[in-house]
């Protein structure tokens, strides 16, 4: 009975197999051959246009820099931050002066100059109670030379155009009269063209002095900035890869580093190496900067030398000064970036901080803390010598602040909105 039903048995599964395998090969070469039918046809070219995606996907840096784009305070302050650095570089070359010119005729000469008219000619009574003639145009000359003085009635005599004028000073406010002793009424107002934005009480132009101390204020901001990036980014990733003692010891270091004031060390370095001005503050800053942009390194490598990665690279037998080039470090790019930025405000102001208090750059160098330290002399006559400087310091740090903003909600994505 076995040997009966095994050949038909047999018989009827190979005839079933060999008409599936038919039926499939017919329906493949069917689908090769273009014949139309079959569960192995073409799928339809419409179909897989649609399907297909059209455009290349943003790589990290493409996506961090159009979310940073979508602050538009970020993005002014980076357009105004590039303003500044073009002013800073190319704006002293326009300038007419320098920043240590000065005219003791002009001496607090304001931004706005109230006039007096007399035979349409029109004159503006100086901080040092001179008579100096305006054009047209708004251009402040030279101060007339005096006739007489007359002290017993407290007034200047002045020959113009064979008219006498009499400056009458015995008020608070010095009052320009004509030879009948009638005050002459005032005139125009004119913006300053010799000196836009006003000038010292050494009669240096406070404009020109404003653009050579944005190039020290910067200077000392991206000096401070490559430290950071050179020794903070090294000592701190070498720290935190390491591990174990030797992270110990590189952070007590960092911690005694960290405890001494920087006044303290920018007095020192003084002391050391004379009155070096600038030198002193960029070193003191070379010294002390990188500290927090080591501890920011160091937590962030702590954090990414348990990843897969790092064991996948290290198992491949990758030596730790490649895995930290190569893997690490490109990996923590985003809050080295951020940390950096947010720096340069705080090298700005330090450096405005020393020269107001007599430790940062010498006279006669332009600085934006030693013009503020400069106006306190006349801060009630004119505020102005004051309101400018402080200013440029505020709209920098501001400025840089932003964009630290804007770079952190970009590289980071739980920060952005």
């Amino acid at each position: 009975m076995g040997t009966e039903m095994g050949p038909e048995m047999g018989t009827g599964i190979g005839t079933e197999i060999e008409t599936a395998i038919g039926t499939d090969m017919g329906t493949g070469i069917g689908a090769e051959t273009g014949t139309a039918g079959g569960k192995w046809a073409p799928i339809d070219p419409r179909r897989r246009e649609s399907e297909k995606i059209a455009g290349k996907s943003a790589t990290y840096f493409q996506n961090a820099a159009y979310q940073f784009t979508r602050r538009k305070t970020a993005t002014a302050s980076l357009a105004a931050v590039a303003l500044l650095v073009l002013a800073a570089v190319f704006g002293p070359m326009a300038s007419k002066g320098s920043y240590d010119a000065q005219n003791l005729s002009h001496v607090s000469a304001p931004p706005m100059l109230r006039t007096y008219e007399v035979d349409g000619r029109h004159y503006y009574i100086t901080a040092n109670v001179k008579l100096a003639e305006v054009s047209q145009r708004g251009e402040l000359m030279e101060t007339l030379p005096r006739a007489r003085d007359d002290s017993a009635n407290k007034r200047f005599e002045y020959d113009v155009g064979g008219k006498s004028l009499y400056i009458d000073y015995s008020a608070p406010a010095p009052v320009l009269e004509d030879e009948a002793g009638n005050a002459v009424a005032a005139g125009r107002t004119f913006w300053n063209r010799l000196y836009p934005l006003g000038s010292d009480s050494l009669g240096r132009d406070i404009f020109t002095r404003l653009l050579y101390g944005a190039r020290v204020s910067l200077a000392v901001a991206f000096i401070a900035t490559l430290v950071n990036l050179v020794i903070g980014v090294l000592y701190g990733s070498v720290s935190g890869y390491a591990g174990g003692t030797l992270d110990i010891a590189m952070m007590r270091v960092v911690d005694i580093v960290s405890s001494i004031p920087l006044t303290l060390y920018v007095i020192l370095i003084m002391v050391l190496f004379g009155n070096g001005g600038l030198s002193s503050i960029i070193i003191a800053l070379g010294i002390v900067y990188w500290v927090s942009m080591a501890r920011a390194v160091r937590g962030q490598i702590l954090g990414l030398k348990g990843q897969d990665f790092v064991t996948a690279a290290s198992t491949m037998g990758s030596s730790g000064w490649y895995i930290l080039r190569k893997h690490l470090i490109p990996n923590a790019i985003g809050p080295i970036t951020v940390t950096a930025t947010m720096q340069i405000p705080s090298a700005i102001f330090t450096e405005a901080f020393m020269s107001f208090i007599g430790l940062g750059v010498t006279a006669p160098m332009a600085s934006w803390g030693t013009m503020c330290n400069d106006a306190l002399e006349t801060l009630k006559t004119a505020p102005y010598q004051l309101a400018f400087p402080a200013a440029a310091i505020c709209a920098t740090m501001f400025a840089f602040n932003f964009i630290g903003d804007g770079l952190r909600d970009a590289f980071d994505p739980h920060m952005r909105k």
